[in-house]
């Protein structure tokens, strides 16, 4: 009998219904209820890992602390959970395949036919079973990208039947997030979806034990009993799942419809205790009655997918709520943006971010935007590349080193104030080449920086290959601008702060990948307190 009991999360009918926020949600209230949970999530696209692919293409691409480059999904397990993720945590078929073709090139087959059954899903299934070995665990959620029908999903599901059939209904259960939509001209709510959905699913030999329905208006009792009766699960196992004003109301909205307590059920496990979530609730009440207001303009080049900045737009979110302040956010792309239009873009915000990414696109935009903040004491904080536009935008308009720029930019430059990191030079795989994952910074006492964390030795998380050039540092912190923050073992430089500025900083880090609504990251938290500072200025003139 195994210990550790596996839910599996999939779902039909279309894409983007949210499987990767309901498997939060119930992961959350498994933990509230002391249950030891994590989530991960199976995608069924050919690439190793997300770390190529175009924001464009597929959003942000979250980073965990041991350097795996993510699904952004793995973003709302850690920030619902307050768990570290790691590479064990997202599984592409890419990696699959990978891993199996390299044994087969190795000879491990003994020369037998390799094929998807058995070779392919006994590889998922080492997977799906990893993390659960670790003995860390008493309950993983597996979400599976894509939708039921799909021909790159059917070795996942293969698989998870296999598990379902290995483990019996007492450690391993399936949960169909399906779409139940609301036709304007008939007036009324349709189950044909779901129903075509699950057959899908009982097609490949998997009977879903819980049906979560996403909806725009309730299910009534005749929808919930005719759901019940042609898709074979009991009627208290038909979950409404109804739109939620914001992502953090899902888990409460569950714990209504006893999402929890049907899983548990299924488990036959009695339970530890009812669900501890007066802080979540606490959270929600200072989300939604926010007591101040602040603009912030996020300057960026992938502006038109949110999804892009997913991470940062989160942590804006639980910063705001430890503020009880409401943020707008002005999605503003940097190639719109230059020294002559930038006081007419600029002059209603309260706060400006320049955001991370790579590539020399609206490159030029970012650093006129990093000369406005500086020029006119608006609060700055600045995101890897936006910390490096900081750093490029000092170098030309106070050190005048007019030619100073990134060799990502222009390779040739006379002043290379952000160069290639030495070990990267002869690399040629783009795929995880970068620095990336968790790394240590020692803090300065007596900077801004250190005022935000309170510590001298603090841990962030990476992605990027340039570096803050260490021979013109001496320059940068004679005229104002000084390294706060360096990595103790290379000395390479992670804050970059402005001493005659009220609240100038830029991370090499990304601290919005340690946001979570438990811990609203210290960097975006006195961000928008800064923020709410200049606007009681600017008000009182």
């Amino acid at each position: 009998m195994s210990k550790v009991k596996y839910i599996f999360v999939t779902g039909g009918v279309t894409s983007s219904l949210g499987k990767g926020i309901i498997s939060a949600s119930l992961g959350k209230l498994l933990q509230a209820r002391g249950y030891s949970v994590t989530i991960q999530k199976f995608d069924p696209y050919i690439n190793i890992d997300p770390g190529t692919l175009n924001p464009y293409e597929h959003g942000e691409c979250y980073v965990t602390d041991d350097g795996a480059e993510t699904d952004l999904d793995l973003g709302h397990y850690e920030r619902f959970l307050n768990v570290s993720t790691s590479q064990n945590n997202n599984v592409t078929t890419g990696r699959i395949y990978d891993n199996v073709i390299q044994r087969e090139r190795k000879g491990e087959f003994l020369g037998k036919t390799v094929q998807v059954v058995p070779h392919i899903t006994d590889e998922i299934k080492n997977n799906i079973f990893k993390l659960g070995e670790t003995g860390k665990y008493d309950i993983i959620i597996t979400e599976l990208g894509g939708c039921v029908g799909d021909i790159e999903s059917l070795p996942f599901i293969e698989a998870v039947r296999q598990v379902r059939f290995e483990l019996g209904p007492t450690n391993c259960i399936s949960i169909h997030l399906t779409l139940v939509p609301y036709l304007k001209t008939a007036g009324e709510l349709k189950t044909k979806p779901t129903q075509h959905s699950v057959k899908e699913l009982l097609e490949a030999g998997i009977q879903p034990d819980i049906l979560v329905c996403r909806s725009e208006y309730p299910l009534t009792p005749e929808i919930r009993k005719k759901l019940a009766l042609f898709c074979n699960v009991p009627i208290n196992s038909v979950i409404e799942a109804l739109d939620a004003e914001t992502i953090y109301d899902v888990p409460i909205l569950m714990r209504k419809e006893k999402l929890d307590e049907r899983v548990l059920a299924k488990f036959k496990h009695s339970y530890k205790r009812e669900p501890k979530i007066d802080q979540w609730k606490e959270f929600l009440g200072r989300l939604k009655n926010p007591t101040s207001q602040v603009r912030i303009g996020l300057i960026g080049k992938y502006v038109e997918l949110k999804d892009a900045y997913k991470s940062i737009a989160e942590a804006f979110v639980h910063s705001g709520a430890e503020n009880e302040c409401n943020i707008e956010i002005d999605w503003i792309h940097a190639e719109e943006v230059d020294e002559a239009n930038a006081k007419k873009l600029f002059k209603n915000l309260d706060g400006i971010l320049v955001a991370p990414g790579f590539g020399e696109r609206g490159i030029e935009g970012k650093i006129s935007t990093v000369k406005y903040a500086r020029e006119n004491k608006v609060p700055f904080f600045g995101i890897c590349l936006g910390m490096q536009c900081a750093v490029i935008e000092f170098a030309r308009n106070v050190l005048t080193l007019k030619q100073a720029n990134s060799t990502e930019m222009d390779p040739k430059t006379k002043h290379p104030v952000i160069d290639l990191m030495e070990d990267q030079k002869n690399i040629k795989n783009m795929g995880g080449t970068m620095r990336l994952g968790a790394y240590d910074c020692n803090v300065k006492k007596g900077t801004k920086a250190y005022n935000v964390y309170g510590h001298t030795k603090i841990s962030e998380r990476h992605r990027h290959r340039y570096e803050f050039n260490n021979q013109y540092l001496e320059q940068f912190e004679n005229a104002g601008m000084i390294a706060s923050g360096k990595n103790p073992d290379t000395n390479l430089v992670e804050i970059m702060e402005l001493k005659d500025h009220p609240w100038f900083i830029g991370s090499q880090y990304h601290p919005e990948l340690k946001s979570t609504v438990a811990n609203p990251h210290p960097l975006f938290v006195k961000f928008i307190k800064a923020a709410i500072a200049h606007r009681k200025e600017k008000e009182s003139i």
